[in-house]
């Protein structure tokens, strides 16, 4: 007898990209047993109608250890967040890791280093608008190798948000990244639209260092047109043999904080954006469309707060993730109760209602594989990704007829508002969402990247 059994679901092989009607035995955190007959089990679950799969694996989402975008995350099937992106990460990394190993967390958390904070504040570069010195660089480099041995999977940047950074600052550290066989996830500059020297850049990093890169929400970055001259960079890219994904969103309207560069009275009038096409999206102000007199006066007095900004075609959303490079992302943060944007409640579901039943323009292997798989060798989660035995115990049960976003931007709706069709998340041989309701569970575990991965994984 296993702990759980899980009977009568569609099982997706996301190595061989297969479904077969198989019985899953977890015992413990492990999965136990695929079995051709029902299994007996301390606890039993029907998934009769469902598929049975790998639990989801977001790659970039800036949860850092919030209990509710976490709760929002494993109910949208997510059972592993990568955090620290775009260039923000906790400024010790070693005391977020024992904290988070003591308290639990509802799903597990692997963590990158930011480029911005804690290095480029760390060593004075405070000024996003000038460039490091070499000496401050040098002191970047010793204090992300000293974070990729506390177990950071890597270094992130958010180059948008620090203009001025030299790309030998960018440079130094991807190539610390590529010698500790990390990645290097990049949100590049946002320059002007319709500019792709952004993307040209980074690739040129990637080409001088030989870092794995994966460039980030890639669809916020190349909207608006830019999509398929974006993605035949990266093709062309990788056809020289470079190591580049990218991961992308479902929504082509992306959201950043006031106080951040990209919100710069100067950047919005170079890019002749228009101030209705900006919401606010958290704080008293939540859901009034932009002004010129209500964007001043939050700038100075409202800082902290985020804006929506509403741009692209959800064309190019299917663009990129149609990719076999591509992997699907949230971009999640961390937001009060009815805030935020609504990929943080309804990323993954809007995926698969989207990708697989609706547009079908990926199989339900295929759309699993791309979620669970891939990014699990991306970071070099070795045990998790795929259903077989001795794997991690983290699975998602969900119905491909139901499963469905009811999430919605917040002059709109509920940003916040939790999809339907994803009856059973289990993280660690827990459930952490029973019937579809959130049981407020502990089981996630911190994940320390050690070794060379790229010799070893992927």
């Amino acid at each position: 007898m296993v702990t759980i059994a899980i009977n009568h679901g569609t099982v997706v092989d996301t190595r061989e990209k297969k479904c077969r009607k198989l019985h899953v035995g977890l015992e413990g955190s492990r999965v136990a047993v695929l079995s051709e007959t029902p299994l007996q089990g301390e606890r039993v679950i029907d998934a009769s109608g469902c598929y049975v799969s790998p639990g989801f694996i977001d790659v970039h989402g800036h949860i850092d250890g919030e209990l509710y975008p976490a709760e929002l995350s494993a109910c949208q099937g997510v059972t592993t967040t990568v955090g620290g992106n775009c260039g923000y990460s906790p400024a010790d990394l070693e005391l977020f890791f024992r904290t988070q190993e003591e308290q639990g967390f509802p799903i597990h958390q692997a963590m990158l280093v930011g480029h911005g904070t804690p290095l480029r504040e760390a060593v004075g570069a405070t000024d996003r608008y000038k460039k490091a010195d070499a000496r401050q660089i040098a002191r970047m480099v010793s204090m992300a190798e000293e974070a990729m041995e506390q177990g950071a999977c890597g270094v992130s940047f958010g180059l948008d948000y620090v203009p001025g950074c030299a790309i030998e600052e960018v440079e130094a550290l991807a190539d610390a990244a590529a010698r500790y066989g990390r990645i290097c996830p990049v949100h590049t500059r946002l320059l002007t639209e319709g500019d792709l020297y952004s993307l040209f850049e980074v690739i040129k990093v990637a080409e001088q260092t030989g870092v794995h890169m994966l460039i980030s929400h890639f669809v916020y970055q190349y909207c608006e047109g830019l999509v398929e001259q974006a993605l035949h960079m990266v093709d062309r890219a990788r056809g020289k043999g470079l190591s580049i994904h990218i991961d992308s969103g479902m929504y082509t309207n992306w959201s950043t904080y006031f106080d951040t560069a990209t919100f710069d009275h100067e950047n919005i009038c170079i890019n002749h954006w228009r101030w209705e096409q900006m919401v606010v999206a958290t704080g008293q102000y939540k859901g009034r469309v932009m002004d010129e007199e209500l964007f001043f006066y939050m700038k100075k007095h409202c800082p902290h707060e985020a804006l929506i900004f509403f741009e692209g075609k959800e064309e190019e959303v299917y663009q990129c993730l149609v990719k076999d490079y591509a992997v699907p992302s949230s971009d999640t943060g961390s937001y009060g109760r009815g805030e935020g944007h609504p990929q943080i409640a309804g990323t993954f579901p809007r995926y698969l209602r989207k990708m697989v039943r609706e547009e079908k323009l990926l199989s339900v292997e295929e759309a699993v594989y791309k979620a669970t798989f891939l990014p699990a060798r991306l970071f070099g989660l070795d045990r998790k990704g795929c259903l077989e035995p001795g794997m991690d115990a983290d699975l998602v049960v969900f119905s491909m007829e139901e499963v469905c976003d009811r999430s919605d931007y917040p002059h709109l709706g509920m940003p916040d508002a939790k999809p339907v069709g994803i009856p059973y998340v289990i993280v660690d041989g827990v459930c952490v969402v029973e019937d579809g309701q959130y049981q407020d569970t502990r089981t996630g575990k911190v994940i320390r990247e050690r070794g060379d991965r790229w010799q070893r994984s992927f």
